[in-house]
C-alpha cells in the first residue's frame, strides 16, 4: 500500500500561509481541533511547503508571533513511498503526522489515524498480536485527583491520558485529552492570572498556559473545574487482552474513536497499547 492511498490530499488539508501571525494558527487549532497546521509560500513558481507549526511550538515560543520564526522543519515523505516505511519513521521520530511532498510541493499529510485505518481493513499487516506492541509504563491518577493536578500530570508525562485507580488500585475509569478539552473554558482578556492558583475553596481554578505549559490553546487562560477526576474520567473503558491482534485492536480504535486502549490480564492492568504502538507491528 502507498502513502497516497492513506493520506489526506492537499486540496482537503487547511494551511497557513507566510508571511502571517501566531493568531493564524490559533485560528485553525481553535476552531477545527487541529494540533499543527502546514505552512506553505506562495511564490510565482507556485505553493511551496515550507514546514509545520503545532501546538508545542506556540508553547515554547510564547513572544513569538511571526510564523516564519514559529515554523519548523519535520520529516516528509513521498506519496509513492510504501506506508509501512512511513509507519516507521513515524515511530522512529515519534510524529503523529508526517508531511507528504514532492519536491517543494505539498500533496498531503499522512497521519497516525490514517496508519490505524490502513491496519483495521488489512490492508497492512495487522497480524502481531498486542501483547508484544503494548506499552508496560501507563501513567495513572487517582479518582479524588482535582482535575487540574491531573492535567498537569497529562502535560508532564507527555502522554494523551491517565488511567485513574481507585482506592483499592484497581482501574475505575481513563481520563484523556479529549475529555478535559469537554470541560475546559477559554478566557480572553483576564489580568493577573499568570501563576496564580485558585485557593481550595473556589469552584474553578484558573492557570495561565504560558505558565503551566499546557499544551491545548497557548497563550490564553483556561480554567478547569477543582472536582475530582471521577466526575469527568470515562469510567466504561474498553479494554484488550494481550492476545487480540494488531487488526482487532485498531478496530476497537476506530470504533470507539480513541486513541489509546488499556491492556489488561486476568482482569488487571497491566499496560496500555497506543494507536502508535499499532504501528512498530506494520
Amino acid at each position: 500500500m502507498k502513502v497516497a492511498d492513506a493520506m489526506t490530499p492537499r486540496s482537503d488539508l487547511v494551511v497557513v500561509e507566510i508571511p502571517g501571525t501566531r493568531d493564524d494558527v490559533l485560528e485553525y487549532i481553535q476552531e477545527y481541533g487541529f494540533s499543527s497546521v502546514p505552512v506553505v509560500k506562495s511564490t510565482d513558481a507556485g505553493e511551496v511547503y515550507r514546514g509545520i507549526i503545532s501546538r508545542d511550538d506556540l508553547i515554547d515560543q510564547p513572544d513569538e508571533d511571526q510564523l516564519a520564526m514559529l515554523m519548523r522543519e519535520v520529516p516528509t515523505i513521498g506519496a509513492d513511498a510504501d506506508i509501512r516505511d512511513a509507519a516507521e519513521l513515524m515511530v522512529a521520530e515519534s510524529a503523529r503526522r508526517v508531511p507528504v511532498v514532492d519536491g517543494d510541493a505539498l500533496e498531503g499529510i499522512l497521519t497516525v489515524t490514517d496508519v490505524i485505518h490502513a491496519i483495521a481493513r488489512d490492508e497492512v499487516d495487522g497480524d502481531a498480536t498486542v501483547g508484544e506492541l503494548a506499552t508496560r509504563a501507563v501513567n495513572a491518577t487517582h479518582v479524588d485527583t482535582p482535575l487540574p493536578v491531573a492535567e498537569r500530570e497529562i502535560g508532564l508525562s507527555e502522554v494523551p491520558y491517565a488511567v485513574v485507580l481507585d482506592d483499592e488500585a484497581t482501574m475505575a475509569g481513563i481520563l484523556t485529552e479529549v475529555d478535559v478539552l469537554e470541560v475546559a473554558r477559554v478566557v480572553e482578556g483576564e489580568e493577573g492570572t499568570g501563576d496564580s492558583f485558585a485557593n481550595q475553596d473556589d469552584e474553578w481554578a484558573w492557570e495561565g498556559i504560558k505558565a503551566v505549559g499546557n499544551r491545548y490553546l497557548p497563550t490564553r487562560n483556561v480554567e478547569l473545574p477543582l472536582g475530582p477526576v471521577s466526575e469527568f474520567m470515562t469510567a466504561d473503558v474498553v479494554t484488550v487482552s494481550s492476545r487480540r491482534t494488531a487488526a482487532e485492536t485498531a478496530q476497537e480504535m476506530i470504533k470507539h474513536d480513541v486513541e489509546q486502549i488499556p491492556l489488561v490480564a486476568g482482569g488487571e492492568l497491566v499496560g496500555i497499547v497506543r494507536d502508535i504502538d499499532l504501528l512498530e507491528g506494520v
